[in-house]
């Protein structure tokens, strides 16, 4: 049996509608600037589709099976979006600093990435704002920890056997910070 991918929390709510989450990446600015706006490798991690474009349309193509590396089911509760494709648009992007595109297809607010050099490693900022579910903080708050937990594996060389799994503690651990 594989190793349990290791729960990060850094995952903060600084305002009703938004939440903060911030990682330190092993890989230079110029790598995680390919992960975030190349859709061939932002779906090793979080979702494919088109590359960002500056105050362009983004696609995004849900297709959670690439993310664990081994075989592992589809949820059935997640199983209505596998391969589900969100319309979004790009409200600003700065090359190798800021990206951010709706979410939702406009209905859940605006991710921005802040990506800040530290040597050869990156300090990324994630901030969802605007959030309307009102289950959003939690939602996206474990969806989030667990897509960046993905995505410093990765970028380290290593990967997560089942994403599924680290979903579904990562749900639990962000619960029990929102609670505490």
């Amino acid at each position: 049996m594989a190793e349990a991918t290791a729960i990060r929390m850094p995952v903060e709510k600084v305002a009703p509608d938004t939440i903060r989450l911030e990682r330190t990446l092993d890989a230079p600015v110029a790598t995680v600037w390919r992960y975030l706006v190349e859709g061939e490798l932002r779906g090793q991690w979080f979702a494919g589709g088109s590359d960002a474009r500056a105050d362009g349309d983004l696609d995004l193509v849900f297709d959670h099976d690439n993310l664990s590396s081994d075989d592992v089911p589809y949820p059935a509760e997640y199983a209505s979006h596998k391969g589900a494709v969100n319309h979004e648009k790009v409200v600003r992007l700065e090359p190798e600093r800021v990206l951010a595109f709706t979410f939702g297809e406009g209905r859940n607010g605006v991710a921005t990435f802040e990506l800040l050099p530290e040597g050869e490693r990156t300090r990324l900022v994630l901030t969802h704002s605007g959030i309307q579910s009102p289950t959003g903080d939690l939602d996206f708050g474990s969806g989030w920890n667990s897509h960046l937990t993905v995505l410093e594996e990765k970028l380290a060389g290593r990967s997560v056997p089942d994403f599924w799994a680290l979903h579904t503690r990562s749900r639990e651990a962000v619960r029990r910070a929102f609670e505490g």
